[in-house]
């Protein structure tokens, strides 16, 4: 489905999951799609543009989770970053409770990164007992809780305040839920504080940047992560044992390293460029270490002697 204009990817997405299950209208900016395989339920959240730029296939990111463990897959798409504020997705959430749709699943899980991220822990409530991971989310954008935000200012006039509103409140029916952020990306930062509760837990990725999902990707541990939070053996000690392949992930290293400069940290920079360029083809460190052993040489910091020795 790569290489395909908007609306010819649009509808080749609704033919095949009307084949392989069902598709759903829901106003004019947003659509569902539904896969029924196995008793354990996916639920994401994503957009078009999302998808479209992120999938090798042009296909919903749950898509791959369908065909690797062969999960069902219930997907809300939106055109645009909407937050899914939308009353005909009210509707289909409150017609899908009604219906008893999620007690035929044995484990539901909700997944969401950014906008999305926000909707999956907001929607989470439909299903109670549910496992929910979000990536970088916001708890509202409702401008009396969130003020500090500057970041949507499109968004200001949508309400958050209605159904399905504050999304935190919303975790409160889940089994458990995991709220991924970095801690140094200030907002994101004061919107994952806000997701404190008993049953959440937040994992910090520190130096990893606005990209997380992105990253998560790279480092080919996002579906790991879901496959254990799918299975009920997520937890932070299982996370962060697999959150170990940020070591050769760039953008956490070149974050890292400018990290050390910015706090005046030479010695230690200097550990970090010589273990990434023992490891990797990375020319900006290799000219990182030049600078700074040139620095060490001039006087300029002091080097230890032991690591002298050693680098003798």
């Amino acid at each position: 489905m790569t290489g395909l204009d908007a609306a010819v990817w649009k509808s080749r997405l609704i033919q095949l999951t009307q084949e392989l299950g069902s598709y759903r209208a829901l106003g004019k900016n947003h659509f569902a799609t539904f896969i029924q395989q196995t008793p354990t339920l996916l639920v994401t959240f994503e957009t078009v543009q999302g998808i479209r730029a992120l999938s090798s296939t042009a296909q919903p990111f749950g898509f791959d989770m369908v065909r690797a463990r062969n999960w069902s897959h219930l997907c809300i798409i939106s055109n645009g970053d909407t937050w899914f504020r939308d009353p005909a997705i009210y509707a289909y959430f409150d017609e899908l409770i009604d219906e008893g749709f999620f007690d035929e699943f044995q484990r539901v899980l909700f997944y969401g990164a950014g906008p999305c991220g926000y909707a999956a822990a907001a929607y989470s409530v439909a299903s109670p007992g549910s496992t929910v991971v979000v990536v970088q989310p916001q708890a509202t954008l409702d401008a009396r809780l969130a003020e500090w935000d500057p970041r949507f200012p499109e968004m200001r006039r949508t309400s958050f305040r209605d159904r399905f509103g504050y999304a935190p409140d919303m975790l409160d029916a889940a089994q458990q839920a995991f709220v991924l952020y970095d801690p140094r990306e200030e907002y994101d930062a004061m919107h994952a504080a806000l997701f404190a509760r008993s049953n959440v837990t937040r994992l910090r990725l520190p130096f990893m940047g606005a990209a997380l999902q992105t990253q998560l990707m790279d480092m080919e541990i996002l579906y790991p992560l879901l496959t254990l939070a799918g299975l009920g053996k997520l937890d932070a000690r299982s996370f962060y044992r697999m959150y170990r392949a940020r070591r050769d992930n760039v953008n956490y290293l070149r974050n890292l390293m400018g990290h050390l400069d910015k706090i005046e940290r030479p010695y230690l920079n200097m550990l970090l460029c010589r273990n990434v360029i023992t490891r990797k083809n990375a020319p900006k460190f290799r000219r990182r270490l030049d600078q700074l052993e040139k620095a060490a040489e001039d006087g300029e910091f002091d080097f230890p002697a032991d690591a002298q020795s050693a680098a003798q």
